[in-house]
């Protein structure tokens, strides 16, 4: 199940996260006969995002602690292979921390895990990967890679395993990067991959899943975002039509297509239509308003670094954990795409990613910018 043209081809630095897949990721590979080096991000302050003394979350299923440091460690002294932290936090608090504190600000809801994708992994950690003498990065993603024959581009495709795959996070990467990148897990189930881990011995065989963003412990971003200096700003709900109807906490506290905690009653369920940080209004309104027919993305990256001249067909997701929905795609100026669905979509939320696919393989994507 291990890809051939994998096997035995110099050092690769394994991005290791602290938990099951990239461990095995990286056992992987040094079986299949590579040098290999573990590199763990030291990515967040956490004093900022940890509500514990020792730094650790209290759950224990957030990435990026101490706690993740040390299983990374221990799985690279377990299996006799070099192991390295390497600090970027700095990197992490502008490229992902402020833009994720800013998106929240106008109102949107942010990606974090493709920004640091984008801004981090698969850039200035394969430039330390160069000076440690690494021909390639690896990673735990549940993706793969495959080189086209006849156009030598590299393409990015889903993985076998379709609950776990991650190449809407990956829609990022170019050409460059693909060349250059190894996902070892991309052939394999998750379960199989625990499996794997436990017949190896690897001491997180059964180390809990990571739920949550790795900066904010349990999912509570209205309070890391008020630890960040984001102040409660009460304002007016109103729905479609401007009525008032109640009054919100703060719109940090919201996000499109929310139903739980807005305080209202009301014979029909409610959910969260649209954040107006201009006019600090929090716009609901009930299910049926909460589609959309189309979308504008901007920060258009496309994996083939084709330009798009004319429209085409595509499936896009606009949320991770969704089905792919038919659309057609039409250029329009300055590095933006006008998708237009087929079948009206739900909660398509401003700020997260919207990506194309054609079957298993990844188009390319972009930032929401309006739907409607």
């Amino acid at each position: 199940m291990f890809s051939e043209d994998l096997k035995g081809q110099g050092a690769i630095l394994v991005a290791m996260s602290g938990g099951v897949d990239s461990s095995t990721a990286a056992a992987l590979l040094r079986d299949h006969g590579h040098k290999v080096i573990g590199v763990t991000m030291k990515l967040i302050d956490e004093d900022l995002v940890s509500p514990s003394p020792e730094g650790l979350e209290p759950n224990g299923r957030s990435c990026c602690s101490f706690r993740d440091i040390v299983d990374a460690r221990s799985v690279s002294q377990q299996l006799n292979f070099d192991h390295q932290v390497h600090n970027f936090s700095l990197l992490f608090k502008t490229q992902v921390i402020d833009r994720f504190v800013a998106a929240y600000v106008k109102g949107l809801t942010p990606n974090p895990c493709v920004d640091c994708n984008r801004f981090l992994k698969f850039g200035p950690l394969f430039e330390r990967a160069l000076l440690l003498g690494c021909e390639k990065l690896a990673t735990g993603h549940y993706a793969k890679i495959e080189k086209c024959e006849i156009t030598g581009l590299f393409n990015l495709k889903k993985a076998r395993d379709p609950i776990k795959d991650q190449s809407y996070f990956l829609y990022g990467l170019n050409q460059r990067e693909l060349a250059r990148t190894v996902f070892p897990l991309g052939d394999y189930l998750k379960e199989e991959i625990r499996a794997l881990a436990a017949s190896k011995g690897i001491v997180n065989a059964h180390k809990p899943e990571s739920q949550d963003i790795c900066f904010v412990p349990e999912g509570r971003y209205d309070l890391f975002l008020e630890k960040y200096g984001i102040k409660n700003n009460p304002g007016d709900i109103v729905n479609s039509q401007g009525q008032l109807l109640g009054r919100h906490m703060g719109l940090h506290h919201y996000t499109v297509g929310q139903r739980k905690g807005l305080g209202l009653r009301s014979a029909r369920p409610t959910y969260v239509l649209k954040l107006d940080p201009e006019k600090n209004l929090l716009v609901v309104g009930h299910e049926s308003e909460l589609y959309s027919n189309w979308a504008i993305i901007n920060e258009v990256n496309l994996i083939s670094g084709k330009k798009i001249s004319q429209p085409f067909e595509a499936r896009v997701k606009v949320r991770y954990r969704q089905t792919e929905s038919p659309a057609k795609i039409l250029p329009l100026d300055q590095n933006e795409l006008k998708i237009i669905f087929h079948r009206p979509q739900k909660a398509v939320a401003p700020g997260q990613a919207a990506v194309m696919y054609q079957g298993d393989l990844v188009l390319g994507g972009g930032t929401i910018l309006a739907a409607g």
